[in-house]
Parts: structure tokens; C-alpha cells; sequence
């Protein structure tokens, strides 16, 4: 009997002092023991939850499921269950708790009453439902941007740090017929009918965007051909940027290829339209300019002598414009023919400046040129008097009553530095990558009717192109501009 006795007190010990709610439930529900852990988990003190059953403490929508469970138990169909359930705490809020109840039957098998095992698991399922709907969200996002990924009319390809191809959308996968039509390996670099701007170069696999990409490049509108046949093949533009992990580590690449065949076709025909049309105007311009000079030189009366300047010198301003465009479809069917020799770039920067000196003393904008006494350079002289022509007479054109505009020369161990520089109006800060472009007028020069054909900068920057060298601009509106023009230091 002490055995007994000691057992049952062992027992109620162990129920009172686990750290997890429990309690026994008579047959019809009420709550016979309760320990300290599940009064505090619900709010309520033990002598308060012992006058009270399981139904009242159990959230309404979860009632049916638990009574199925346990007249289950009364009925000998199971002898446990366990569910996760909702109950009500005192103050009213919810309490979700992992229910685990075992019925104690007697000898006969006759059920006596029930043993329950209350965890709290409200923050896990508040953690649980968090995380579902992240998951959801995510799946969510997913499936937009799967939508986007094939619906998009921009090829789409990512390829691993390794180069290789991981996923393409079904408009590159339907463009890469073209260039590959014999299939593709799946990596990077893998050469094929590929060619250059100028249609006809073959492009090495160094030059090929996906191996750029591999090798951890970022571009943007890198332009080329694709297809064999000319008169099918598309042209496409290219950017890449590199995919990267959470710590910043490089995991691939992303690149988007948009076909613009019919933009660079527009642009062939309207360069075959401008060479065309210049070397037509070319011929009968130079006739009209060399009888004005045989004009000019008759004894002809002031009046009739001062209208034919008037007719020479816009005469020669048309043979200049002239002059540019085909300089213009020069560079658009294969680029510029170089003559190079060594010339003094400091003379030819004083000659520039004087040269402008009576147009910025009419525009009162005084011309300086900082330079050294002698730097030889191994350039084509007429295209760099050009270069400097174009950006001497566009500080003073661009400058403002008062302004200054300056010249000078810099050498440095493997490259001299151009810089003209101007205090004037300044370039918008979106429309400086425009400037060297052909034909681009900035829109304070469209507005002030400020006279050009926005030829001279995307002349000056074939030029230095030509020359293996670079153009950049700094600008800033109301408080100038600064062209700076880099040139491999050839001198000798």
C-alpha cells in the first residue's frame, strides 16, 4: 500500500512540476488536475480551470475536430490522438497549442479518464505562418516573373560563372537559329555566324557578348550581326550584367539581346542617302567655288564684289557641310583612312586657337591656349585640326558674353591629353551621352537657334576613335563644359 501511495504522490509531483501544461480530463470533459504550467500557458489560476472542461477553453472552430477525437477514444476506436488546436486564454487571445491525450482505460479495458499534454507552440506557428506566407510571396513573385521571362520580346539569357548557358527564354532560344543553325553547345564564347557593325567581320570569340559576360563584363547596346545570308540576318543589341550573391560574390551573368534589324538597316539606307547626296553636291560645288575665286579676281564694282562674298562665303560653308557628311559615310563604310606623321601638336593647338580668335572676340569670349613649347605626336594632321576645330569653335559658340574658353596640352607616360574647357551654358546631364551622336542637337541649342548640323562632335569622336584613342565630357548647366580627347603618345 505505501508503494502505491508513494507512486501517487511521485505522480502528482511529476504533474505539477513539468514545464509543459498537463492535465487529466474526466469522461465527460471536466478538467480533474491541472498543473501550474498549463494555468499559466491559459491565464487562468488552477481552481478557476478545474471548474471548467476542455469544450469551454477550446476555441469554437476547433471543437468538432477535438470531440471527434475523443468520443473515438470513449468508442475504443483509438487509444491516443494528437492535433494542434486553438484555446482560448483568459484574456481572450489565442493560444495555439500541440495536443497529445492518451485515454487510461481500467482492468476491463473500461476508459477511466484522459491524459493531456499541452506544449505552446504559438510562436512556432506564428514563425510556421510567416514562413508560408514568404513562401507564398515568393511562389507568387516566381510565377510573375516566369510570366515575364517568356512573355518579354527581349531575348533573355543567364549563363554561371563558369560560362555556361543555365536558362534562355523562348525568344533567344528562337533567335539562336540564326547565328548557330547547326545547334549550340551551351557555353559561352562558341563562335558562329556573328559579325561586326560592319556586316562582314567575323567576331573572334574574345569579341562574342556571352563570353564577356563569362569573363565578368558589363555593357550596354554592344551592337553586331547575325545569319549568313545578308539578306536575312538580324541585327541585335546587347547588355550583360553580372548576377552576384549575398556577400558579393560573382555567380554568373544576365544578358538581354534586343533585335533592332530594322533600325540598323534605316541607318544603312540613310548613310548610302547621305554619301550619295554628297558626292553629288560635291562636284558642282567645287565649280561654283572656283568661278567665284576667277570672279574675284575682275575689277568688279564694290556692290557687285560684296554680293559675291556673300555668295562664296555661304558657298564654302555648304562645301564645309559637305565636307562632314562625307567624312560621316566615310566612317559608316569602314572607317576613317589615316595618313600619320609626326607633327607638333602645341603649334597646331596655337594655329586652332588663332584661327577662332576674330569669331570669340565678336562674341567678346576670350581664347587662351595653355600649352608646352614643342610636343610632337605621330597623328593625321588634318583630322586632328579638325577634332580641335570643331571643339574650339563649340566652347566660344556655347559660351556667353564675358566667357573664357582654353586649349591645353598635357603629356603623359604613354598619352597626351586634349582639354578644351569653356565657361558657358553647360550640357544637361541626360544628354550628355547623346552629344557625340550623329545629327544630336542639344535642346538649349534647338531653342536658342544656335546654328550647327550636331555633325562636328560625332566627327571629332570618329576621329579620335581612329586614332585609338578616347573623347569624354564633363558638364555641368550654367557652369560649363569640359571635352578632354586622349591620344596614344606615338611621337617620332
Amino acid at each position: 500500500m505505501d508503494d502505491v501511495h508513494d507512486s501517487s504522490a511521485l505522480w502528482r509531483l511529476t504533474l505539477e512540476y513539468s514545464p509543459v501544461g498537463m492535465t487529466l480530463v474526466d469522461l465527460d470533459g471536466t478538467l480533474l488536475l491541472v498543473n501550474r504550467a498549463l494555468s499559466e500557458m491559459l491565464g487562468y489560476d488552477v481552481e478557476t480551470l478545474t471548474r471548467r472542461d476542455f469544450q469551454q477553453i477550446t476555441h469554437p472552430d476547433d471543437l468538432d475536430t477535438d470531440l471527434r477525437h475523443f468520443h473515438q477514444a470513449l468508442d475504443g476506436e483509438i487509444d491516443s490522438y494528437r492535433l494542434r488546436k486553438r484555446y482560448l486564454h483568459a484574456d481572450g487571445h489565442v493560444v495555439w497549442g500541440d495536443l497529445s491525450v492518451a485515454i487510461v482505460r481500467g482492468p476491463e479495458r473500461e476508459p477511466l479518464y484522459f491524459i493531456s499534454q499541452i506544449l505552446d507552440v504559438s510562436e512556432q506557428h506564428e514563425f510556421e505562418q510567416r514562413l508560408q506566407a514568404a513562401k507564398a510571396e515568393i511562389e507568387h513573385e516566381r510565377n510573375a516573373l516566369e510570366a515575364i521571362f517568356e512573355t518579354v520580346t527581349v531575348g533573355l539569357l543567364l549563363i554561371d560563372r563558369d560560362g555556361h548557358y543555365e536558362r534562355m527564354n523562348r525568344r533567344h532560344e528562337e533567335t539562336m537559329r540564326l547565328p548557330f543553325p547547326e545547334g549550340h553547345r551551351g557555353a559561352a564564347g562558341q563562335l558562329g555566324h556573328v559579325y561586326q557593325v560592319d556586316g562582314k567581320t567575323l567576331m573572334t570569340r574574345e569579341e562574342m557578348p556571352s563570353y564577356r559576360a563569362a569573363q565578368g563584363e558589363e555593357f550596354d547596346d554592344y551592337t553586331y550581326w547575325v545569319g549568313s545570308d545578308p539578306l536575312t540576318r538580324a541585327a541585335f543589341s546587347t547588355s550583360a550584367r553580372q548576377v552576384r550573391g549575398p556577400g558579393g560574390e560573382r555567380l554568373g551573368a544576365a544578358l538581354a539581346y534586343q533585335e533592332i534589324t530594322e533600325v540598323m538597316r534605316a541607318m544603312q539606307v540613310k548613310d548610302e542617302f547621305v554619301s550619295s547626296v554628297s558626292h553629288e553636291l560635291r562636284t558642282p560645288l567645287t565649280s561654283v567655288l572656283g568661278h567665284l575665286e576667277m570672279l574675284a579676281e575682275e575689277d568688279l564694282p564694290p556692290s557687285v564684289a560684296a554680293q559675291l562674298e556673300v555668295v562664296r562665303r555661304n558657298a564654302a560653308r555648304l562645301g564645309a557641310l559637305v565636307a562632314d557628311l562625307l567624312l560621316v559615310a566615310q566612317v559608316g563604310e569602314g572607317g576613317l583612312r589615316l595618313q600619320r606623321r609626326t607633327v607638333d601638336l602645341s603649334a597646331l593647338i596655337r594655329e586652332a586657337v588663332e584661327a577662332a580668335r576674330p569669331t570669340a572676340e565678336k562674341a567678346e569670349v576670350r581664347v587662351d591656349a595653355v600649352v608646352p613649347d614643342r610636343l610632337p605626336a605621330r597623328v593625321d594632321e588634318q583630322r586632328i585640326r579638325q577634332v580641335l576645330d570643331n571643339l574650339v569653335s563649340n566652347a566660344v559658340k556655347y559660351s556667353v558674353v564675358g566667357g573664357r574658353a582654353t586649349v591645353s596640352l598635357r603629356q603623359r607616360p604613354d598619352t597626351v591629353e586634349i582639354e578644351v574647357s569653356d565657361t558657358g551654358i553647360g550640357i544637361p546631364a541626360d544628354e550628355i551621352e547623346q552629344v557625340f551622336s550623329r545629327f544630336f542637337r542639344g535642346g538649349h541649342a534647338l531653342s536658342q537657334h544656335i546654328s550647327g548640323t550636331g555633325l562636328g562632335l560625332n566627327i571629332v569622336s570618329s576621329i579620335v576613335a581612329a586614332h585609338d584613342g578616347t573623347v569624354s565630357l564633363e558638364s555641368e548647366v550654367g557652369v560649363g563644359s569640359t571635352f578632354r580627347v586622349t591620344l596614344p603618345h606615338r611621337s617620332g
